[in-house]
């Protein structure tokens, strides 16, 4: 399987709404790997490693958020070097 990787930057009203559980659920329902992550301006950043199909569902769910969140816009890079995660975690 080729793996590929992105850094995904959620932006909207995403801390203090369980967005990052809600992450690591979305990452182990599509066998992604990686981190996620709250940034000191607001915004979440997910790094994630997965197959592309697996990559672009995980994205979709992100784009949603869970029922508290607001999300206003992603941005997503596309990373060159792929990490090696072992699982999907939650890092401060």
């Amino acid at each position: 399987m080729n793996l590929v990787a992105r850094k995904i930057t959620v932006k909207g009203r995403v801390q203090g709404v369980g967005f990052r559980q809600f992450t690591v659920s979305a990452a182990e329902r599509f066998n992604i790997k990686g981190t996620v992550r709250n940034l000191p301006n607001g915004n979440v950043e997910s790094i994630a490693v997965g197959s592309l199909e697996n990559i672009k569902k995980f994205i979709e769910l992100l784009k949603k958020g869970p029922s508290l969140s607001r999300v206003d816009s992603l941005e997503i890079e596309e990373l060159t070097e792929i990490p090696n995660f072992k699982d999907f975690r939650i890092v401060y």
